[in-house]
This record gives C-alpha cells, sequence and structure tokens, in this order.
C-alpha cells in the first residue's frame, strides 16, 4: 500500500481546497493530510499543489493526476463498499435447531422464506424436544420456548405465547366449565411434559396438579384428545388458535391465565457478530412479532 500513500488525501484536498477540510473528510489531522502528500510529492518528483496561508490551488501536473487519481479513489471506494456489503449478506449454512411442533409449523416456513431471500444461504435444522447442545454440536441458533435457564448463551426474545386452557364444547356440555382451581380439580385433565399448569391468582403465579386418565408428550396427540372431548388441556396459542377461531375448542379460566411466557433464540457468544445469525434474528423477530389472531 506504500504506492497508495497520500493519494486519498490529494484528492479529498483537490477537491475541498482545504486541508482542513480534507482532514474532517477523512478523520485525520491536518498534519497527517499535508505529511502524506507531501510523502506523494516526493515519490513523484512533482509538485501538485500550490499551498499558501488562505488557498489550496493545482499545478498543471496536480490537475492532470487529479484525473486519474479520482477514478482509482473511485474504485477503492466501492470495494471497500462490496466488502462491506458481502460482510453484512447472510451466506453459508446455517445450523439451528427447534421444538417439533413450532419448528414445523412456525419455524421452517419461516427459514424457507429467509432463503429465498438470501440465495447464498444454505440449511441445517434438526428438530428436537431435547434442549440440544449448541457448542458441541455446533449450532449457530436455537429456537426455545417457556422460561429459559440460566445459561452463557446470548438470548433474544422473538416474540411471547399465551397459554390456553380449552376443551371441546361437548365435555364441556357433559361435565361442566370449571369456574376455578378447585372445580378443575374435579375435571380429566389432558397432560404433557409439564407437571404443573400454571395460572394467576390474586396477583400471584400459582401451581396446579393436572389429573387424568392421559399423560403425553405430543402436544398434537393431546389436541386431538381435547378435540374428542376426552378432557381439558392447557396448550400454546400456536396449537389451538385455528381450534378457538373455528369454535371446536372453547377457553376455560380466562381470569386465570397465566402471564405470558416467551419464544427466544438462543446462540454461543462467538456467534452473535456472524451476519447469517444477526440478519435471521433481526428476520424472524420481524415475522414472529405478533401471536396468532384469536
Amino acid at each position: 500500500m506504500k504506492h497508495w500513500t497520500g493519494i486519498s488525501e490529494f484528492v479529498a484536498v483537490a477537491e475541498l481546497q482545504s486541508f482542513t477540510k480534507a482532514a474532517k473528510q477523512l478523520g485525520i489531522s491536518v498534519a497527517q493530510v499535508s505529511r502524506n502528500i507531501a510523502e506523494l510529492e516526493a515519490s513523484l518528483a512533482i509538485k501538485l499543489l500550490y499551498r499558501s496561508t488562505r488557498s489550496v490551488s493545482l499545478t498543471e501536473e496536480g490537475l492532470l493526476y487529479l484525473q486519474h487519481c479520482k477514478h482509482l479513489v473511485a474504485s477503492l471506494d466501492e470495494a471497500n463498499r462490496t466488502l462491506a456489503n458481502l460482510k453484512a449478506t447472510p451466506r453459508g449454512q446455517i445450523k439451528l435447531t427447534a421444538p417439533v411442533f413450532y419448528g414445523e409449523t412456525r419455524i421452517a416456513p419461516l427459514l424457507h422464506d429467509f432463503m429465498l431471500l438470501y440465495p447464498d444461504t444454505e440449511l441445517d435444522l434438526q428438530l428436537s424436544n431435547s434442549k440440544l447442545d449448541l457448542v458441541q454440536g455446533g449450532f449457530d441458533l436455537a429456537i426455545r420456548l417457556g422460561t429459559l435457564e440460566s445459561s452463557s448463551l446470548i438470548a433474544r426474545k422473538l416474540a411471547s405465547r399465551t397459554q390456553y386452557v380449552v376443551a371441546s364444547p361437548a365435555y364441556l356440555a357433559k361435565y361442566g366449565t370449571p369456574a376455578n382451581l378447585t372445580e378443575l380439580a374435579s375435571h380429566q385433565c389432558l397432560t404433557g411434559t409439564v407437571a404443573q399448569w400454571r395460572f394467576m391468582q390474586q396477583g400471584k403465579v400459582v401451581q396446579f396438579k393436572p389429573q387424568g386418565r392421559i399423560v403425553c408428550n405430543s402436544g398434537v396427540a393431546l389436541l386431538d384428545a381435547a378435540l374428542k372431548g376426552l378432557g381439558l388441556v392447557q396448550l400454546p396459542d400456536y396449537y389451538v388458535a385455528d381450534k378457538l377461531n373455528s369454535g371446536e375448542l372453547v377457553a376455560v379460566l380466562n381470569e386465570l391465565r397465566q402471564p405470558d411466557d416467551g419464544i427466544w433464540a438462543l446462540y454461543p457468544q462467538n456467534r452473535h457478530l456472524s451476519a447469517k445469525v444477526r440478519v435471521l434474528v433481526d428476520y424472524l423477530a420481524s415475522q414472529l412479532g405478533s401471536p396468532p389472531a384469536l
């Protein structure tokens, strides 16, 4: 880069006709501008500028040299912009993990849309309800639901989710609608991997241990059981929104509904400066910000 010394400074001074303005534009000192131009003139053995205490003007050689240097500086600026855009544009493989149902229904379609926007990206999506080790597995990103455990991972909240206790109209017609947790205890509850249902009562979060004939680690299976009138179930909005809107399910105990919890993007600290991770997380946040309409 020795041959480039002073060229950007010379072009700036020639165009602005001021060492002070050129220094401000380039973000360096006036002394540095003057020193670099003097070094350029020495290497060319040609005087490029006439200097006085009040003005700066080009010599005949300086005017000719400026026409060529302007193109050089413009090309260098364009090259720098190209590299900056390259750094900011997602490219390469993105490896992430997400829970099975949420990943299938919400995350995977958004990832496919993201790939259409950024054709240089590749996808490795692993759906699992187990919390896979991001560092050991080489993951760029994980989607996690609910309350987060303490970890060294960076977390960003993408959206909120609402938990509903629902049942079919047929079930409620046959067994009645519970008005409080005491009455809920006498109902058939369809339970999953979470042993306790959470509610808000008198400004405090309370735990309720559901009892019933069916225990299953699949939200889809529990949803089917609820639709068939086998009991009440507590599930997030993305499971039940369509069924509530259609009237196939009815939400109960709404006044005791627990506070919304989160949908999160987690990534290792060494991934947070990656363009592909940063842009993808921003994209997911923009698309997941609104819960399913009810």
